[in-house]
């Protein structure tokens, strides 16, 4: 399997959803419109034989207008060809469709996605927190928070490097 044929037949059916393409990192990355998440995914699990989801994550790049991301690694099995496919929504509105009826694996991964970034996964049969207390306000994997507490006492900078 050729890459240039995925993307050429992505790009056919799709072509205002493909945003931009990565041939050069290590594994080939497309950057779709996150509202052709399930259309794309469906077409690369039944034409192109991505039939295994290896992971389904979450990012935050904070500096960007979409600052919530998803990221899946698809597995073509049979010619052992990996694809990795990047979503972004606005962190007002972070809505994406659910991919569980293509794949059952990503029930767990979406609600850890859920859980830690505020992804809210369209279509999910269980959406609901899944490693933290359901009364959490906030998601603590984005990037609004202070790294350090700036109000403790009990560090002394000298073993920190400072």
């Amino acid at each position: 399997m050729e890459y240039s044929i995925v993307l050429q037949d992505l790009t056919d059916n799709f072509k205002n959803a493909i945003l931009s393409v990565d041939e050069s990192s290590d594994v080939f990355t497309i950057v779709i419109a996150s509202e052709s998440v399930k259309e794309i995914i469906t077409v690369l699990k039944e034409k192109h034989q991505f039939i295994f989801l290896t992971d389904l994550c979450g990012i935050h790049y904070p500096e960007q207008e979409k600052e919530l991301g998803v990221i899946y690694h698809l597995h073509n099995l049979v010619e052992n060809k990996r694809i990795r496919i990047k979503t972004f929504v606005a962190k007002d509105h972070p809505q994406v469709e659910s991919i569980v009826s293509l794949y059952t694996g990503a029930n767990w991964m979406e609600r850890e996605t859920f859980d830690f970034y505020g992804i809210d996964f369209v279509g999910h049969p269980n959406l609901k927190r899944i490693l933290n207390v359901e009364y959490m306000d906030y998601f603590p994997m984005r990037k609004e928070y202070p790294l350090e507490d700036a109000t403790r006492t009990d560090k002394d900078d000298r073993f920190f490097g400072r």
